[in-house]
């Protein structure tokens, strides 16, 4: 039987969710744009689902877009928010999920948007110094990762956000990867991405809350959805199904993420005490939960996670969206990684739910990078 240890790049659907979105794909399946019966009740849910998503995000009900993802999400939040600004300059990071340092890419080659890139230290954390420095009287916005996703390392998001607005600059916060571990509510950021099949819903869904009456240029144009900030008829059985994913993330989040840390803990001083020359990547204690990641000098990241798939144990190198790549992660160089230590990263993240101790686990990581060792 196979242990699935690579739930940063996706989860299954939860079954509470599948029953509340199935009605959406059957019995109530119209648009909710239509001024009819069927139509009417498709928007009753969404307006239900937004407002249940608002909640535990501590904004309102309009601030709140439904979206096909994360990636969608960070695209939508960053270049309708720095475009819809007479400013043209993003701060970010070095560290950012792809879909963010693309979408600053885009913004620099084609809009004349200036970047820079706050500098993070050795863990990953960036310090609210930095962040100052960083400000010039045109940034339009700050997108940072409220938990990375490679190595797990938490950004004191309310603390930066302090800083941006000291200046008077909206904070933008990927919560992909912090969602259901990390509270959402309170942190003062202006903007949060969020993705469903992280938490318990269908891939293609996705929030992006963007608060108030900020200025935003939609990426889709058309029908006016979404309060004009994205066109396109919505999916309502997506809505229904991350919000209840949330919900439930949600209610679980703090005994969740408290059991499953020690856990983790468990798990990284074991691989620690197995392996010599294992080390961990990212931050020791602020780190999301259920992420254990480490680099193994002498060994190939990939060839460790072939190993690793043989004896029943699925993890990951890094980022699925870099999967496959022969790059060193960007991160990990980012934190002043050795590019050859990089290439040797090796990624676990946890369930909700898990229980079992991960001493067998641990135990598999240290045959495994033996066997890659041994053959030099």
């Amino acid at each position: 039987m196979t242990l699935y240890l690579d739930n940063a790049a996706t989860t299954p659907v939860r079954p509470e969710v599948l029953e509340a979105m199935a009605p959406y794909l059957t019995r109530f399946f119209g648009n909710p744009s239509s001024h009819h019966e069927v139509g009417e009740a498709a928007a009753s849910a969404l307006d239900d689902a937004r407002a249940r998503v608002a909640r535990v995000l501590g904004m309102r009900a309009g601030d709140v877009m439904f979206t096909s993802g994360g990636t969608e999400s960070n695209n939508a939040a960053i270049k309708g928010l720095v475009l819809g600004s007479r400013r043209r300059h993003l701060v970010t990071t070095a560290i950012e999920h792809e879909s963010v340092l693309a979408s600053a890419d885009y913004l620099a080659r084609l809009h004349d948007v200036l970047v820079t890139h706050a500098p993070v230290d050795h863990t990953g954390a960036l310090a609210p110094a930095a962040l100052r420095d960083a400000l010039r009287d045109d940034t339009a916005l700050v997108s940072i990762g409220y938990a990375n996703n490679e190595v797990g390392t938490i950004q004191d998001a309310a603390a930066l956000a302090v800083v941006a607005h000291e200046r008077g600059v909206p904070l933008h916060l990927d919560a992909v990867q912090a969602a259901g571990w990390l509270p959402l509510a309170g942190l003062g950021a202006d903007a949060i991405t969020v993705a469903g099949h992280k938490i318990g819903a269908p891939k293609g869904t996705g929030i992006l809350a963007v608060r108030g009456r900020l200025p935003f240029e939609p990426l889709l144009h058309g029908g006016g959805q979404e309060r004009g900030r994205r066109s396109g008829t919505p999916d309502v059985a997506g809505a229904v199904a991350i919000a209840r994913a949330l919900e439930l993330a949600e209610a679980e989040r703090v005994d969740e993420a408290a059991r499953v840390s020690v856990l983790r803990d468990a798990f990284n001083a074991r691989v620690l005490a197995l392996v010599p020359g294992a080390r961990t990547t990212g931050h020791p204690t602020h780190r999301l939960p259920g992420t254990a990641s480490f680099v193994f000098p002498g060994t190939n990241g990939e060839t460790v996670l072939l190993e690793l798939e043989r004896r029943g144990i699925v993890s990951s190198s890094g980022s699925a969206c870099a999967a496959g790549s022969d790059e060193a992660s960007h991160v990990l160089l980012a934190l002043g990684v050795a590019p050859d230590d990089a290439r040797t990263a090796v990624r676990f993240t946890l369930p909700h739910g898990i229980t079992a101790s991960l001493d067998p686990v641990a135990d598999a990581v240290a045959d495994a990078v033996s066997a890659v060792g041994s053959r030099g």
